[in-house]
């Protein structure tokens, strides 16, 4: 291909073949539709090289205007996003090495929350040809009065892992910045790089606009998901029992490849598991990492930089790995518990053999009996093709708040030309006129309710323009600029001062001086407690007596893996043992067909259960622990409306209990009425302590919005300072303002983000049209054992809970 029809410059085309080897048909075809003008996203598998697919053509526009200067050629002409600023550091290497190649030099520079205050400060005035950067610190580059300078010669948008931010306010916040930047520039490319999503076309007119172009690729990606079977499947089991049982397997499996990432749920589970393979293998000191979001940065930077040499064998981390980073000497996944979703595996798959068609390694480790069948299934959606879609939000008003207010400091704006620009955003466009004007009130006034109370009036009308003119507004807002609901937390260090990271204030003020715990690969001693600072010694040959436990931890099954779990029970129920998975799992699900029944997908197996102290009501949905939630307490409320009962609830990832004194008395009839989807929201009032889930969940989106500030870097509120700031404004607005645009939001946010009811509500419908199994038990199920043990956990010590399951597994068993 010639110089005058390449689609990027010839340098860049022979510093690629050199370096990666001839293009793909996918990279050659994204060079192409750049060069025309498009915009549009490309989706290929991990490792394939989207990112040069996407930064070639756009470094070849940019480098033009420095041959047509001398090389003199300033201002930014590539931005590229990224949703985790520890990608930062490889995206900017990645994106230097092409420019060797060039006559003359481009400057590429980062800016995320680690940047320096020398460099942020040089950024205020000019910015490189290229910059890396986050959400967040792409919205507090807009809250400058030089942003349109800044952003004036702005050429191409490349945003990185589109598909974990499609879904979330940080999506959004990304969608108006855009909006925004078009502004600036109005010939702007928008190009999206994703390697797991289903709703491919949406997502790229998501950050695209219209028409965009959609490249994909064939390139084979084979992926190897094994399980790593248990010496013996009870079939009486609940949810951790396996644990560490399976430590022999995991160590085996470390042991059989040089690098292995061992991917955990939770920062808890992380903490335990990186203790456990330390214990076993003393011998492997220093070659094992551990890596989570709340272990200080500087060591998270060591174990990467470990990862990417090869010098470390193996890493116990959270997601805080799952993306982006090209760790090209793993060899090897290891997923310890529930995989949650088709397109988490595949992603968390891809850290693996990370280079094009090489075969990605997982092995997927139970921590209870039941996740046997659920590996079986993900195995067979991945066959299948299939993947979850990420939805975008539809118009959060606490992030167009707190976007209202960054525009209004940098620059400002008029109201009918910015209502227009928000529209322009998806999540916006059907945003009405009317609730673009109640938030500008918000950010003006605080609303009616707050009118007279000046620290709300953060943005003002001058000339026909809003802007802000208040510097203790815009340092604040400058601080708090951000999406991401982060529990408060406490700074752990050395006596010496030096940090560890951070655990959350929640976990730690429980503790005593003295008290020792596990955090950080380490066991360490309390040994005084600030307000905002906790200080710790090494206590090495100390048993610890906590590992702290970290919010979240609630992500729910997948609509895709629901439903793949639900047909693999299918199959067992006709008989077909198909993997060796379901076949591990044969005595538990043998007993469940004895006792009970197996349902099949177009069934609803409901169980009672009577005994001379309780009465108990097991529903099986299999569609994860919020929908769960949600439909215990809506079961409760409409059941309790019939007969006054009180009704204790338990749920897992697989079903429901409800325990009575009084007998349950229900029938196929009765259930298909109190499982009707009619009156939903109005019911979930009256079923759920909505309001203290309101208050609660009101911090977090009066934080987005602005009205409350939790403190500058440093010097964080408590806990307690922010809920009782939060809490008064939530009182303010339900007593004087309960229709407060803000507190609509946190209604909705509360039956969205803690029972799905978008999903509850699809659920209902097909239970509804469900042949409904309805069994009467002696003894309890293998599949209602679990609920059993996680209600009675509650109220029980650790020993004591042992040893009462093994009596009551025991007891059963023998009369089975």
């Amino acid at each position: 291909m010639t110089p005058e029809t390449s689609p990027i410059r010839e340098e860049l085309r022979r510093w690629f073949e050199d370096s990666l080897g001839s293009p793909y048909p996918f990279q050659e075809a994204a060079w192409r539709a750049s060069a025309r003008g498009h915009s549009g996203l490309i989706h290929v598998p991990t490792g394939a090289g989207k990112t040069y697919a996407a930064y070639l053509p756009a470094l070849s526009r940019a480098s033009q205007r420095s041959d047509d200067d001398s090389g003199n050629a300033r201002g930014l002409a590539v931005l590229y996003i990224s949703p985790l600023r520890a990608m930062s550091r490889d995206l900017q290497d990645a994106l230097i090495r092409p420019i060797e190649a060039l006559p003359h030099p481009l400057d590429v520079e980062t800016r995320t929350g680690d940047t320096s205050a020398a460099i942020r400060r040089r950024q205020k005035k000019s910015l490189p040809r290229v910059l890396v950067t986050t959400p967040e610190s792409l919205s507090l580059l807009l809250t400058y009065s030089t942003a349109p300078r800044l952003f004036a010669d702005l050429q191409t948008i490349i945003v990185d892992e589109w598909h974990e931010l499609i879904h979330t306010k940080r999506g959004t916040q990304v969608e108006l910045a855009i909006a925004r930047l078009r502004r600036f520039a109005p010939d702007l490319q928008t190009w999206a790089l994703t390697a797991t999503l289903s709703n491919v076309d949406e997502a790229a007119e998501v950050l695209c606009g219209e028409d965009p172009v959609i490249v994909g690729s064939e390139l084979p990606r084979p992926i190897e998901i094994t399980t790593a079977l248990p010496p013996r499947v009870e079939a009486f089991s609940w949810a951790g029992h396996l644990g560490l049982e399976m430590l022999p397997a995991v160590l085996q499996a470390i042991e059989s490849r040089d690098t292995t990432l061992l991917f955990t749920n939770t920062r808890s589970q992380a903490e335990r598991w990186f203790q456990a393979l330390q214990e076993a293998r003393p011998a492997w000191a220093g070659e094992l990492g551990l890596h989570h979001g709340s272990i200080d940065q500087t060591a998270r930077t060591a174990v990467e930089a470990g990862l990417k040499s090869g010098a470390l064998r193996a890493v116990v981390s959270t997601s805080s790995l799952d993306l982006g980073v090209d760790f090209a000497p793993v060899d090897q996944v290891i997923q310890i518990g529930s995989v949650k979703g088709i397109a988490r595996l595949i992603q968390r798959a891809g850290r693996s053999g990370h280079r094009p068609g090489e075969t990605c390694r997982i092995l997927c480790v139970p921590t209870q009996s039941l996740h046997l069948v659920e590996f079986a299934a993900a195995r067979q959606a991945v066959q299948a093709g299939e993947l979850e879609p990420r939805r975008p939000l539809r118009h959060p008003l606490d992030v167009l708040a707190q976007h209202m207010v960054t525009c209004a400091l940098g620059g400002g704006f008029v109201a009918d030309e910015f209502f227009d620009e928000v529209r322009a955003a998806y999540s916006y466009r059907d945003l009405s006129r009317e609730l673009f004007d109640e938030t500008l009130e918000l950010v003006c006034y605080g609303g009616d309710s707050l009118r007279r109370y000046e620290r709300f009036q953060r943005v003002e009308e001058f000339q026909g323009r809003y802007i802000v003119q208040n510097r203790r507004t815009a340092q604040q807002h400058r601080s708090s600029i951000g999406t991401i609901a982060a529990h408060p937390a406490i700074k752990v260090r050395w006596t010496n001062r030096k940090s560890l990271g951070t655990v959350e204030e929640s976990f730690i003020t429980r503790l005593r001086v003295g008290d020792h715990f596990f955090f950080a690969g380490q066991v360490l001693e309390l040994v005084s407690l600030g307000e905002h600072e906790a200080f710790v010694k090494k206590a090495p040959g100390k048993v610890p007596d906590h590992v702290p436990r970290w919010m979240g931890g609630r992500l729910p099954l997948s609509t895709s893996l629901s439903r793949a779990l639900r047909d693999t029970l299918d199959a067992a129920a006709r008989g077909h043992f198909l993997t060796v998975e379901v076949e591990a799992a044969r005595p538990l699900l043998e007993l469940q067909a004895n006792r009970s029944a197996i349902p099949h997908h177009d069934q609803l197996l409901v169980e009672r259960l009577s005994s001379r102290e309780s009465h108990h009501l097991f529903l099986y949905p299999f569609e994860g622990r919020l929908v769960h939630e949600g439909l215990a307490a809506l079961l409760a409320l409409r059941l309790g409306r019939r007969a006054a009962a009180t009704f204790s609830l338990s749920v897992n990832e697989y079903g429901v209990e409800l325990m009575s004194p009084e007998p349950i008395d229900v029938d196929a009839d009765l259930l298909r009425e109190v499982l009707h989807p009619g009156e939903l929201v109005a019911d979930f009032q009256d079923a759920l302590n909505v309001g203290e889930l309101s208050r609660r969940q009101f911090r977090s989106v009066a934080r987005v919005a602005g009205l409350v500030f939790d403190g500058y870097p440093g010097s964080r509120k408590s806990n307690r300072q922010l809920q009782t700031s939060a809490g008064l404004l939530y009182d303010v607005f339900a007593r004087y303002d309960p229709e407060h645009l803000l507190m609509r939001q946190t209604r909705q946010e509360v039956l969205e983000l803690h029972f799905q009811e978008s999903r509850l509500h699809d659920t209902l419908q097909r239970l509804i049209a469900a042949d409904l199994l309805l069994i009467d038990l002696e003894r309890p199920s293998p599949l209602g054992f679990p609920l059993l043990v996680d209600r009675q956990s509650t109220t029980l010590s650790t020993e004591t809970l042992q040893e009462r399951i093994q009596r009551m597994k025991d007891r059963w068993l023998e009369a089975s």
